[in-house]
């Protein structure tokens, strides 16, 4: 028997049949599909959660605070009052006097991850099989969606609650003059206007009864239930999420955002005394002070064998790149300091960084010279990809380092955070060591690679930069079991922050 997730009637006969009855073959190049979002497209109902990654991201824990105080009242009115009330509460939570720009960034790099994770695997199957104008409908903000749905599931067009602003801020409230709050007729009103003159959608996809006023404007409409089903997994989506900012790691439920805030305050004493160890330490001490503190470092590989001498010039480690801390953890397991080269280092970074931190300019042959230069007087770490990358992919590994020395030590990083990410592509880098030590029990894994032998470098071999260059990106992506990528520093900051990756100096 097909699950029915609303009922019409005092018969019990369903109003609209469950979507799992959609023949969705049938959906072809000519053909409209509208939806809903929340509770159809996607499986929650709730879209409590995105509502709390915009507050974070636009006003930290405090607004998050005031978010989680106001919610039970937005619950209430739901209930006792209408669906478009309680919208209105949450939406003044979130988005008084944040910057629209700063909620559009958030939108465009921060929610996608959220919301491909969270895609129902039974309206998906019909939303993808239409070959022709797929429209989706929210009672959301407009801003807060449409990026996703227009670059991930493939939208033609989305309509969604327009926020009011004055002078470039979110005023908290919603624009009556573009539909106000769109739920219950105001979603049909909105589904007419984004139609061609007589035109009609071909199928519906709802879940709630005030999505029944744009369902009734289609030839067939259809639920989503209610009942759980597995989500869609990423890599079946029409693009994969490989980049993504903001420093929230979990779904922010009602739950996980109070723990958030609870903990901020403590967090945030804890990351001060952990980088006061970090800075004020010797490094042969600080796998131990780490490790006291809940930082745990764990150690794969000989390091004294990877790093064994060269007979010129120091030894070059080849790291993969997930934090600014890479090379501090580095010089943590070989417990001696590492000097290290980057392109996005904030002064305040660089000022309390334990490790000597060379800048690159981007020029290819003064970058050569200052790694020549810095390898004459010992090792280096450097992180060929240029930038990090959160996912399980590593990106375009360049040659230059294997151009350089043929004494390279590939080194496989990874790192694993529960609360805060320790990365920002769109916001103050100089940040990023605090939030990845304001995590309760953070663990970086250092896994040391043998040295290429000499058959494999640009000097023994006789092999080109860019081969060595794809060996360890490679090697180090079978040791993580990660996907090697093409993608470049400026791909990810083109997509995320609209720019290629420059760092303030302050």
């Amino acid at each position: 028997m097909h699950a029915m997730a609303w009922w019409g009637g005092e018969e019990g006969e369903p109003l609209f049949p469950s979507v799992d009855k959609c023949d969705a073959s049938r959906l072809g190049r000519d053909s409209t599909l509208v939806a809903d979002l929340d509770g159809a497209l996607l499986r929650s109902p709730d879209a409590f959660p995105y509502y709390a990654l915009v507050a974070f991201e636009t006003g930290g824990a405090a607004r998050l605070a005031l978010l989680l105080l106001l919610a039970p009242l937005a619950a209430a009115l739901r209930r006792a009052v209408s669906e478009s009330a309680g919208e209105r509460v949450l939406v003044f939570a979130a988005t008084a006097g944040a910057r629209v720009a700063n909620v559009e960034s958030a939108a465009r790099a921060v929610l996608p991850r959220f919301y491909a994770a969270d895609v129902r695997r039974d309206a998906w199957r019909v939303f993808s099989a239409c070959g022709g104008r797929r429209l989706v409908l929210t009672a959301a903000p407009r801003v807060m969606a449409e990026p996703f749905l227009r670059r991930y599931l493939g939208a033609d067009a989305v309509a969604g609650t327009e926020l009011a602003a004055w002078r470039g801020r979110a005023t908290g409230w919603v624009d009556a003059r573009r539909g106000g709050v769109l739920v219950g007729e105001s979603k049909a009103q909105a589904l007419r206007q984004m139609l061609d003159a007589g035109e009609v959608p071909d199928v519906g996809l709802g879940h709630r009864r005030s999505d029944y006023a744009f369902m009734s404007f289609c030839k067939e409409a259809y639920l989503v239930p209610r009942t759980p089903v597995e989500a869609v997994r990423a890599d079946e989506l029409p693009k994969r999420v490989v980049f993504h900012d903001g420093r929230l790691v979990q779904r922010p439920t009602p739950l996980v955002a109070l723990l958030t805030v609870l903990w901020f305050p403590v967090g945030l004493l804890l990351s001060l005394v952990r980088v006061a160890a970090g800075v004020l330490l010797p490094m042969r001490w600080l796998r131990v002070a780490f490790h006291a503190l809940g930082v745990r470092v764990v150690v794969r590989g000989t390091p004294a064998a990877a790093a064994a001498a060269a007979t010129r010039t120091g030894v070059l480690f080849a790291c993969s790149h997930r934090t600014l801390l890479d090379a501090v953890f580095l010089s943590v397991a070989l417990g001696r300091p590492v000097a290290a080269v980057t392109y996005s280092l904030s002064r305040l970074s660089e000022f309390l960084s334990p490790i000597r931190t060379v800048r690159l300019t981007r020029d290819r042959a003064a970058d050569a010279a200052t790694i020549g230069r810095v390898l004459a007087e010992g090792d280096l770490a450097i992180c060929p990809e240029g930038t990090t990358c959160r996912e399980p992919f590593l990106l375009r590994f360049s040659a230059l380092f294997a151009e350089l020395t043929d004494a390279v030590v590939p080194v496989a990083v990874e790192c694993r955070m529960g609360m805060f990410h320790g990365t920002t592509a769109r916001g103050w880098k100089g940040m990023d060591p605090f939030y990845f030590f304001m995590n309760p029990s953070p663990v970086y894994t250092i896994t040391f690679l043998d040295r290429l032998p000499p058959e494999l470098t640009c000097g023994g071999g006789n092999k080109s930069g860019h081969w060595v260059a794809n060996y360890v990106q490679r090697l180090i992506a079978s040791t993580l079991s990660y996907e090697c990528t093409g993608l470049t520093r400026k791909d990810k900051y083109r997509e995320l922050a609209d720019n290629d990756g420059l760092v303030l100096n302050f």
